[in-house]
């Protein structure tokens, strides 16, 4: 019925890069550890609520594309496959870490926690350039239903990551001495993740030819 392409490398890819240290969850990481557990989850969820901009924007933005230039999608989508590359090779030279420094306040103001987590990722421009750039490459531009496809994926993609950094605020939460102690296990993580999404870009960009 949704007819999707490479649904399988969609699920792989998409669950690579949201494991990848970006700044969502570099953000979530400072939050668990100064504030606690209950702050990085609502920091989370405030993320994922942000990512409904990039959703829709993408949805509307590529709809008009697809409707006005078939040439201009696949030249988005084989954009697409290189950025992923670019996204591989930053992580393999990214040094940052996270930031453990506490806050003064041990108590957190959880309705401020997610507007800011909404504006970190609403604001966040890279953000809107990866959805446009990533989604094409799962779905058939062809299909009647293919509006309903990018909405899918891109749900999809953003319930993935809250996940994620739920899951990383659980852990750090309550591992934040050992994170403290050992700061190079997020960047070795970030390395291994770095080559496989450059071995991902290029086999999207070779199965995307026609």
């Amino acid at each position: 019925m949704f007819n999707f392409q490479n649904l399988s490398l969609f699920f792989i890819t998409s669950m690579l890069l949201n494991l990848t240290p970006g700044n969502d969850m570099l953000y979530v990481a400072s939050r668990s550890i100064s504030q606690g557990i209950k702050a990085g989850i609502i920091s989370a969820i405030g993320i994922f609520a942000g990512s409904f901009v990039h959703i829709f924007a993408a949805v509307l933005g590529l709809s008009l594309i697809i409707s006005r230039s078939a040439y201009l999608f696949q030249l988005i989508k084989f954009a697409g496959a290189a950025y992923l590359i670019y996204l591989g090779i930053k992580a393999l030279l990214s040094k940052q870490a996270i930031e453990t420094k506490k806050e003064k306040n041990g108590k957190a103001n959880y309705r401020s926690l997610f507007k800011q987590g909404v504006l970190t990722n609403a604001l966040n421009p890279k953000v809107a350039i990866f959805f446009l750039s990533f989604l094409p490459q799962f779905i058939n531009a062809s299909s009647p239903v293919f509006k309903l496809q990018l909405f899918t994926l891109g749900l999809w993609f953003a319930l993935q990551g809250t996940l994620v950094l739920i899951i990383v605020a659980c852990i750090l939460g309550k591992t934040k001495d050992f994170f403290n102690k050992n700061p190079k296990v997020w960047m070795i993580q970030e390395k291994i993740t770095g080559f496989i999404l450059i071995g991902l870009g290029v086999k999207i960009a070779l199965t995307s030819k026609r």
